[in-house]
């Protein structure tokens, strides 16, 4: 009885190793990353993005001036209101490009990372590199997508 228990425990943890294995896919994953800076300094589309949110920045920031010059001929309940709005519409612009831009660049390394059969792509920009050795770097591809 005892015996049977123990060939029962043993055939469920083999049961469980091989199950693991099989999960696990059975071989490496193929990790591409890229690099945002360049892609944010190089990619054209991008540029583009960035110089119209920049343009439409600097409009508010002169408006920010306009209403400062304002201030005195205003009542402080009037100038604090104009000045949350200034700064939702600020938020507002920068949320809109930020957002653009990723969805633009999550768009091209999604089509890039299915047609090079990547598992994994991340960013790989800066000091602390996620992928310090092996992985395919889709930097290049991703800048000539966004021409």
């Amino acid at each position: 009885m005892m015996l049977k228990l123990k060939s029962k425990r043993l055939l469920l943890l083999v049961m469980a190793f091989v199950m693991m294995f099989v999960i696990s896919g059975c071989g490496k994953a193929t990790i591409g990353y890229f690099d945002g800076e360049r892609i944010m300094k190089e990619s054209p589309q991008i540029q583009t993005l960035m110089t119209e949110g920049n343009s439409k920045l600097a409009d508010l920031q002169k408006e920010a001036v306009e209403l400062e010059q304002k201030k005195d001929s205003m009542s402080a309940e009037d100038y604090q209101k104009a000045q949350t709005d200034q700064q939702s519409k600020l938020m507002a612009i920068r949320q809109q490009y930020s957002s653009e831009i990723k969805q633009k660049v999550d768009a091209v390394v999604a089509e890039i990372s299915k047609n090079k059969k990547l598992d994994s792509v991340v960013d790989n920009e800066g000091d602390q590199k996620v992928v310090v050795q092996g992985g395919v770097d889709i930097t290049d591809d991703v800048i000539q997508k966004l021409q």
